[in-house]
């Protein structure tokens, strides 16, 4: 595991976002997957004026969304597919056959979940797997306790996820269960970074790295990732 500290979270994101170009550079039909939330808008940012500036091409590559809160669609103000929308696919005008999200309203979501690990499983795996972490050491929808070798899943929320996550939503809105990419299918990507930013992830980053590994905390399956990088600001790294 590659475990670096950037002075702030602008140069932490300018360092991933050249990351990801430099993987396109060298596989321009890469598989990505991304993740939703407030720590990679600054990496995407950075993404697409790396872009607009020719320094990489997105025209070959495919998105897959890391996860989803179940009963949401594209049209939600708060759903991860809206945001992606609105930060990645929109600014870097991906076509929708470029991406592949998870369907959270399917009728059948251990379905819509073989679907989306047969899709990843068809393309040989990510190259590349974006994610950020929970308060609670969740990583993805992957909540504290869930099993490391699940691939795509049906997940059940912790009031902790449910609390934090009504942030992008400017009403209080019903949180239960998620449809997420599993520990299993971070573990497969070829690579896998995990950002974080803010004293508030301090204590998250420090059980994550000097903690055990244990499924009672994610986010520790990191340690253990032959290609896996821990990238994180000053104030993440206080701790």
């Amino acid at each position: 595991m590659n475990f670096q500290i950037f002075d702030d979270y602008e140069t932490l994101s300018r360092h991933t976002a050249q990351h990801i170009a430099d993987l396109l550079n060298r596989k321009p039909d890469a598989l990505i997957c991304a993740a939703s939330g407030d720590t990679p808008v600054g990496t995407y940012r950075a993404l697409v004026q790396l872009v607009k500036e020719g320094k990489t091409s997105v025209d070959r590559c495919t998105f897959v969304g890391l996860d989803e809160w179940v009963g949401l669609g594209p049209e939600s103000e708060g759903s991860c597919a809206n945001y992606l929308q609105r930060e990645l696919f929109g600014p870097l005008n991906i076509p929708s056959d470029q991406y592949r999200l998870f369907d959270a309203k399917a009728d059948d979501l251990e379905a819509e979940c073989a679907s989306m690990t047969q899709f990843v499983d068809d393309r040989g795996g990510f190259d590349l797997i974006l994610v950020g972490v929970g308060l609670n050491g969740h990583i993805a929808l992957n909540e504290p306790g869930t099993p490391f070798n699940l691939k795509a899943h049906v997940s059940e929320l912790a009031e902790t996820t449910i609390t934090v996550g009504q942030k992008y939503f400017s009403t209080p809105t019903p949180l239960t269960l998620g449809v997420t990419t599993g520990l299993q299918q971070l573990m497969d990507a070829r690579e896998a970074i995990l950002i974080a930013s803010g004293s508030k992830k301090a204590p998250v980053i420090k059980a994550a790295l000097e903690g055990p590994v244990t499924e009672k905390f994610p986010a520790s399956i990191m340690q253990t990732h032959p290609k896996g990088y821990v990238w994180v600001d000053r104030d993440a790294a206080g701790e």
